[in-house]
């Protein structure tokens, strides 16, 4: 053989046995989310009771015993309740017929990143006092822009009134109701320009109680949203950052449900 090309064949050789025995290092593994066990969990959920308050013409809240230890060795009880009774959400066609009624609402839009705003100090002035778009933006000046496929919850302090019907309900002499609520402008806005999907609210409706046009529901309703309402514990949620799961029953053309609804928060990083 031609030493020249001994020598190239032995290089090459070299070079080949150097790669193979050339340690790669390894990927840097993606870090993995923390497990839900270590998730902050806040129960946004009133007590159903016996006194608790109920829209005005609403069924009452019932409960039976059925069974009982000492007759049938079990116990369970009967009850009955609206739709929008205790802490529950709506659906569309609570006002459009046709719409989407309880079964349709899919688990996926029952977990919904949440934004929470504060109106206790205003409505503590005000009981009729309307969330405005400019109230909206001076929100979103101190906590960022909302996030598409946001719920937007108003926390106006009346959770603290559950215990007390009349005060909840605000209801006068002329049958009138008060209570804080969203203007339609300002649903409006987050809904074509911030992208929300639902409302929420811990009063008996995200409409001022005494909005008899229920300007708010509507356009959320119009937009294919759900609502939840009587909602309890905001005070435990920041404005950003917290993930609301809603549950409830998938009522075949129900408007709605009762609802035990959480509130999930990511641990401290």
């Amino acid at each position: 053989m031609n030493r020249s090309i001994f020598l190239i064949l032995a290089a090459a050789a070299a070079m080949v046995v150097v790669a193979a025995c050339t340690v790669q290092p390894l990927p840097t593994p993606a870090s993995e989310p923390p497990p839900l066990t270590e998730w902050q969990v806040f129960d946004l959920t009133q007590p159903l009771t016996l006194d608790m308050p109920i829209w005005p013409g609403d069924p009452e809240f019932e409960i039976e015993p059925w069974a009982t230890y000492e007759v049938d060795e079990y116990f369970i009880n009967r009850i009955s309740i609206g739709e929008h009774s205790g802490t529950h959400w709506g659906t569309p066609n609570t006002f459009i017929e046709g719409a989407r009624s309880a079964e349709m609402i899919p688990a996926e839009e029952l977990v919904i990143p949440a934004v929470v705003i504060d109106v206790r100090e205003t409505a503590g002035d005000d009981v009729d006092y309307r969330l405005s778009v400019d109230d909206v933006k001076a929100w979103e000046a101190e906590n960022g822009t909302i996030p598409a496929g946001s719920i937007a919850i108003l926390y106006t302090g009346w959770q603290d009134k559950w215990d007390d019907p009349q005060a909840f309900l605000g209801l006068d002499d002329e049958d009138v109701l008060h209570w804080p609520g969203f203007s339609a402008e300002a649903v409006e806005f987050m809904v074509n320009e911030r992208g929300i999907v639902a409302l929420g609210t811990d009063t008996h409706g995200v409409d001022p109680g005494n909005d008899e046009e229920f300007g708010a529901s509507f356009a959320m309703y119009d937009a294919d949203g759900t609502i939840i309402e009587c909602l309890a514990g905001l005070d435990q949620i920041p404005p950003v950052g917290a993930t609301i799961v809603a549950g409830g029953l998938p009522i075949q053309g129900g408007s709605g449900s009762p609802a035990r609804v959480l509130a999930f928060m990511p641990p401290a990083e």
